[in-house]
């Protein structure tokens, strides 16, 4: 029965049409597997299929530069549109004392996670359940708000609240201020022109140690800490490292135009979730004078 109402409704593979969305809104294949918990390969079939099935063509051009052709641009913001009210309906059945944070990994590492107890101690009765934020996402379906750096181009993005300023600066374990200029240097593979553009910023020479590489901003500051070099890292990651002597900042931290932010889905914004963003003012907040 229900095979037959789908198919008089004319609608195709709804896993088809969920991966065929989050590819045209994400620009890549590779996020929009990330995103729905599935393979590269799995997204690109279920996109072929679909054009099968819809007998046109959604994308076009080489393969590592895909762009939309008029039928996808036209699927696409109808889906998007659509996708985004069921989404929305959900949130609205929900239980109204559940959080659901999707937050940057090292950002969850090092400076959300360490603060949680707090919140449990101020607001018991809600729940804030945390999921992983796409490096390069603002928003995560399914999630309530997003904690995340932002670059100054997305401030005024929709939803956007700006919490901080960003600030990074070389940091290092204090055996290794004497002998800085020769330091390993620690970078990682999301933030590859770090050193670059610290010392464009601050005028700064760059140490001459071999350079590693680590997938995440908080392992290269696990690596700092460890002794194994020096790294050009946001503060909001090893304010906390600072604080208890473990890494120095010898030439303290510069603005780089971003900022570490919190953002809103469209649409109404329940008791809890303004209870969960006041809190994260608070602790944004809390951060001391810059260490020098």
């Amino acid at each position: 029965m229900f095979e037959n109402l789908t198919a008089h409704a004319g609608l195709p593979s709804l896993n088809g049409l969920r991966a065929f969305e989050a590819m045209g809104r994400t620009g890549s294949a590779t996020l929009a597997a990330a995103e729905l918990h599935v393979t590269h390969s799995a997204v690109s079939r279920q996109v072929k299929a679909l054009e099968a099935a819809l007998g046109v063509q959604l994308f076009e051009g080489p393969k590592h530069r895909l762009t939309l052709t008029k039928h996808g641009q036209t699927l696409l913001a109808g889906l998007t549109e659509s996708f985004d009210g069921l989404t929305a309906a959900v949130r609205r059945v929900r239980d109204p004392d559940v959080v659901r944070l999707a937050v940057h990994p090292s950002l969850a590492v090092k400076w959300l996670v360490p603060r949680l107890t707090d919140f449990e101690a101020r607001h018991p009765g809600v729940t804030l359940l945390l999921s992983e934020l796409e490096l390069t996402a603002l928003r995560q379906r399914g999630a309530d708000l997003a904690l995340r750096f932002i670059d100054a181009d997305q401030s005024d993005e929709p939803g956007v609240e700006c919490l901080a300023q960003n600030r990074i600066g070389l940091v290092c374990a204090p055996d290794w201020v004497a002998r800085l200029a020769i330091a390993p240097r620690l970078t990682t593979r999301t933030r590859e022109q770090a050193w670059a553009q610290w010392e464009a910023l601050g005028n700064h020479a760059v140490p001459s140690g071999r350079n590693r590489t680590l997938p995440h901003l908080h392992m290269v500051a696990d690596a700092a800490v460890a002794g194994l070099g020096a790294a050009i890292l946001p503060l909001a990651i090893v304010e906390d490292d600072i604080r208890t002597a473990k890494l120095v900042a010898p030439f303290g931290f510069v603005h780089d135009g971003g900022a570490v932010a919190v953002i809103r889905q469209p649409g109404e914004t329940t008791r809890s979730e303004w209870t969960v963003l006041r809190w994260l003012r608070d602790q944004a907040a809390r951060r001391g004078p810059d260490p020098e």
